[in-house]
This record gives structure tokens, C-alpha cells and sequence, in this order.
């Protein structure tokens, strides 16, 4: 059924809930599973070279060390149930985007992804990473709520 599972995770506490449904379903189905963090290239108004210089490698120090901690407990879960598994960090300006090529890239056939339900006005304006990946992916994705 489903030999390769893409998981997006942000390493909040409802992401990485579905980071547990993706490796109980992965163990089931003796998938492999790729974790997957996106981060977002830093957005600034520049005021010196030096200024901007120091805030994108601090910036981008922090985003990795962020992504290998998430990451990092991703695998020691999937590592505990027996599930294999490949890390990814990438920066991409669109989440969504970076999810849906990467699960193409990696030749995913589900992506399994937590959404916060945002309904109405509040979905409207910040918009939605799982809605959006949910519009356009040709990889089916299964969404966890809880």
C-alpha cells in the first residue's frame, strides 16, 4: 500500500502527535518514513552590511539547531518502534511547496501531516500549510486532528 511516508513536522506538540501516527502506520505497513522541517528563508529590511551579515548567519545557525532537535527526537521515536527513517531540513519560502516537492522528490506516496483547524476569518488570513498542500499535492496526504 503505502511504502514511503513523508512526515512534515514543526515540532509542535500537535505535529509531532502526528509524527506517532505516521510511524504506527508506517510499522504496520513496514513503510520507510522521511521526516521532513521547513524552514523560511529569513525575510529583513537591512541597516549595515555587518548588522545584516551577523543576523543571517545567526538566523540560519538557529534554524539548523531547531530542525536537528526536532528532528533528533523524530528519529529517536522512530528508531524506537523499529520504523526506518531519513531527516530532512530545507528552506523554502512557501511550506507547502517545499512539502509537496519534496515528497515528489523522494518519491512519497502519502504525506501525513497535522492540521490546527483554523476555521473562518483566522484560516483566511494567516492561510493553511496542510490546506494548501491539501490543494495542490498529487501525493495523497492523510491529516491528523485531534
Amino acid at each position: 500500500m503505502y511504502r514511503h511516508i513523508l512526515v512534515p513536522t514543526d515540532g509542535s506538540d500537535l505535529s509531532l502527535a502526528a509524527v506517532d501516527q505516521a510511524l504506527e502506520l508506517a510499522k504496520v505497513l513496514g513503510s520507510q518514513v522521511t521526516a521532513l522541517t521547513v524552514a523560511e528563508p529569513l525575510h529583513f529590511l537591512p541597516v549595515t552590511p555587518a548588522a545584516t551579515a551577523t543576523l543571517r548567519v545567526d538566523y540560519e545557525v538557529h534554524v539548523k539547531e531547531d530542525g536537528a532537535r526536532i528532528l533528533g527526537a523524530v528519529t529517536e521515536k522512530a528508531n524506537a518502534a523499529g520504523v526506518a527513517i531519513e531527516t530532512l531540513q530545507i528552506t523554502a519560502g512557501d511550506a507547502w511547496r517545499g512539502i509537496i516537492d519534496t515528497a515528489e522528490q523522494k518519491g512519497c506516496d502519502l504525506i501525513v501531516m497535522a492540521s490546527h483547524g483554523r476555521r473562518g476569518v483566522s484560516a483566511f488570513l494567516m492561510g493553511s500549510v496542510t490546506t494548501k498542500v491539501l490543494s495542490h499535492s498529487k501525493v495523497p496526504v492523510l491529516v491528523y486532528r485531534a
